[in-house]
């Protein structure tokens, strides 16, 4: 009996591991399906890489609202990246015990607040300041309401996830490796450098691919900053369109239009597939970084 619940147990948790991978499969499945009646009259790629965006004339192009979230999701990873790293690193090797301790709770809080907030605060202070203080200072006429505004707000909200998990994973590499450094005469920072980032660019890596899932994914605040305007940006003073700021601002309207409901699972799919394409190519980096270690 002993041994046939061992035998029940492991295969029990065998099964739940692939559920996670199988409710994957069945959203793309399900956006497939649901995609299929536009899939039918155009191909994937001319909608993929189509601009015209026009559905009362069966325009759907996906073009600009791909590279709306692409611009806002990379201009919130240049500026959260380097702050969110430097802060972790004050915080697990330079910063006193009681800073460290009081600073947890207000990272926390920020991973906790609605998103709409950090949109209400960026509709109140950031999108004044870039339309009428950045904007003017590189000679752009703008509204504020801008890939830039996005990208701050966007940043913003996902400091705390990168945050976090480096502090995690420089908590858990061993403090003898650096007194080790330290010992044979290496600064405070040629230990950091050489130790600390070196020991911990795995989890490093895996912040920052968490951090990019969150920003490829999220809504309502970015939509409230951005402009929402279908067109290709060449700046971060233009205004964009993100895919899920197009999926929550039209699902539900204007459903008697022929195609339109197909066009937007669409985009959701292509959503997905380009956060899975990211999250693979994250994993081949996480490989190499292994083996180089290795």
């Amino acid at each position: 009996m002993r041994l046939f619940k061992d035998y029940l147990a492991r295969k029990t948790m065998l099964g739940l591991s692939f559920v996670p991978g199988l409710i994957v499969l069945l959203m793309c499945l399900g956006l497939f399906l649901k995609s299929r009646p536009i899939l039918a009259q155009k191909s994937f790629f001319s909608l993929l890489f189509s601009s015209a965006w026009s559905p009362l004339r069966g325009e759907f192009g996906l073009f600009p609202f791909i590279m709306g979230t692409l611009w806002v999701t990379f201009v919130a990873l240049i500026m959260a990246v380097p702050v969110s790293l430097l802060s972790a690193i004050y915080l697990s090797e330079y910063a006193p015990r009681f800073i460290r301790e009081s600073t947890k709770p207000i990272i926390d809080l920020l991973a906790g607040l609605p998103s709409v907030i950090y949109g209400v605060w960026g509709v109140l202070l950031i999108v004044p300041f870039v339309g009428q203080v950045l904007a003017p200072l590189f000679g752009v006429e703008s509204s504020g309401y801008t890939i830039l505004a996005g990208g701050v707000v966007l940043a913003i909200m996902i400091f705390p996830t990168i945050i976090s998990v480096c502090l995690e994973v420089f908590t858990s590499i061993p403090y003898e490796m650096r007194e080790t450094s330290l010992s044979l005469g290496a600064t405070k920072w040629e230990t950091v450098r050489y130790v600390v980032l070196k020991k911990g660019l795995q989890g490093i890596i895996a912040a920052v691919v968490l951090g990019l899932s969150r920003a490829f994914g999220e809504t309502m605040a970015v939509l409230m900053v951005v402009g929402n305007i279908p067109r290709v940006p060449k700046s971060v003073f233009d205004s964009g369109y993100p895919l899920p700021a197009l999926i929550a601002n039209n699902y539900g309207e204007m459903m008697s239009v022929p195609l339109y409901d197909s066009a937007l699972m669409l985009a959701a799919g292509a959503l997905l597939l380009v956060v899975i394409a990211f999250n693979l190519l994250a994993r081949f980096t996480l490989i190499r970084v292994e083996r180089k270690a290795e």
